[in-house]
């Protein structure tokens, strides 16, 4: 692959100093618990190397707290109270809670893979969409080139999810290849009180390109289960080689009840294209974490994020986007739609060095909350030392407008279904930048039951 990491990673890491660490062996207890957990399994050779190394840098971590700047609004202790647990379960072949919007689609039930959920359609020649374990004609050393060497591979939950690995999902795409139909990922969560750790690994070769969507469900959605208490801690790592394309959609659904922590690390190469529409509608408490780092010159990023949250749920978006080369473009938008007493989190923080000339970056936050109690906190952010730039940045917040809701009466609309217009309205332009017609649907009806 032409891709070379740049000498200046994303800046301001939360990833732990393991020199420091070292004295204090063990510093996490129930990290430690969970860690015994989840790498129980061994493996063989280089993975088995892997998984060592992730565990070593766990070890000498703590469980985040309200004092760790990056985490001073996602208070994540309350995991202290469950004994999770590590459990393989099986869910039946009619299961559909899962939208079918691909002939191509690799189905995992708390990480481990279901063959028979699982479809693959008509694929070009030098296209691999399968799980690391059936890889046909992939030898594991090239595998081995990528996974876990994203930047922020030491970050702590990130460090957990590679110390468990046992199997992944793999998207490879050879040099030229176009998938003209999307690759559905679906990763299930099935059990209370268990962790699941979905792990997937994307390589677009050079002139490649593809549309992937992810979703992360519960096996009880819409039933007694969808208020099952788990922890979904999933990564996936993404590599977009020169002049390659990749457009990925993320669907977060988990229980109301759940804790999920995504990890989202992607490497761009020169002239190469990615975009991500990040949807978050479930858990108690989610996070995501989107890191973007700039490998080569005049890349295009775009990053479109709507969360849908009420209740007491919590919902949290980090994204880090480190521009280290000139001519490169970046648009970011996120939404939030917040209602009741939940709380939406948004930091978003755009690296431009000096070697960054002629960067175009611009990046907006919009806030909609539907009640006196809802809350957000955001921190849209720009760190600028390049001089020949075009940057901007800003945040709002508002409610639905008395003059809007009146103006839609006086057409004849009552005022519930005048609400729903406007919320519908305010999502949308989200909404309608996912490539995948059905999803769309989907995500509507959702909107409009809200």
């Amino acid at each position: 692959m032409n891709i070379e990491v740049s000498p200046s990673p994303i800046p301001n890491s939360t990833e732990p100093s393991l020199s420091n660490a070292l004295l204090n062996k063990d510093k996490d207890d129930y990290l430690s618990g969970l860690l015994d957990k989840v790498s129980s399994v061994k493996k063989e050779g280089w993975l088995q190397e892997l998984k060592d190394n992730a565990a070593n840098w766990v070890r000498h971590s703590t469980l985040p707290g309200k004092k760790d700047e990056e985490w001073r609004f996602t208070d994540v202790s309350a995991l202290r109270n469950f004994d999770l647990s590590l459990e393989t379960k099986t869910v039946s072949p009619d299961f559909a809670a899962f939208t079918a919007i691909s002939d191509t689609r690799l189905v995992f039930v708390n990480g481990v893979f279901a063959k028979e959920l699982s479809a693959t359609g008509d694929l070009p020649e030098g296209v691999v969409v399968n799980n690391l374990a059936s890889l046909p004609n992939l030898d594991g050393e090239l595998v081995k080139e990528y996974l876990a060497q994203a930047e922020g591979a030491r970050e702590v939950f990130t460090a957990l999810n590679t110390s468990g690995i046992n199997d992944l999902a793999v998207i490879w795409l050879s040099h030229n290849v176009v998938v003209e139909t999307p690759i559905h990922l679906v990763f299930i969560t099935a059990g209370d009180q268990v962790i699941s750790q979905p792990r997937c690994l994307v390589v677009a070769k050079k002139g490649s390109q593809v549309t992937l969507v992810e979703e992360f469900i519960n096996s009880g959605t819409g039933k007694e289960q969808d208020k099952e208490v788990y922890l979904n801690n999933a990564v996936t790592e993404i590599w977009v080689d020169e002049n390659a394309s990749v457009n990925h959609t993320r669907v977060e659904r988990d229980s109301v009840e759940a804790f999920h922590i995504g990890k989202t690390a992607v490497t761009q190469g020169r002239n190469s294209r990615y975009t991500c529409n990040a949807i978050a509608l479930g858990g108690k408490l989610s996070r995501h974490n989107l890191e973007i780092l700039q490998a080569g010159e005049q890349t295009e990023t775009t990053l479109n994020g709507l969360t849908i949250i009420s209740g007491n749920q919590l919902s949290d978006t980090h994204s880090a986007l480190a521009l280290n080369y000139p001519y490169s473009s970046s648009k970011q938008l996120q939404k939030n739609i917040i209602a009741d007493k939940a709380h939406g989190v948004f930091n978003g923080k755009i690296f431009v060095p000096k070697p960054a000339q002629l960067t175009d970056a611009s990046q907006l936050n919009r806030n909609l909350l539907l009640s006196p109690q809802a809350k957000v906190d955001t921190k849209p952010q720009l760190e600028i030392t390049a001089d020949n730039v075009k940057c901007a940045h800003g945040a709002t917040v508002s409610q639905l407008e008395d003059d809007e809701i009146f103006y839609l009466q006086s057409r004849g609309i009552d005022e519930n279904s005048a609400r729903h217009l406007l919320i519908n309205a305010f999502a949308a332009e989200i909404i309608n930048k996912i490539p995948v017609p059905s999803l769309r649907k989907n995500l509507t009806q959702i909107v409009n039951q809200f």
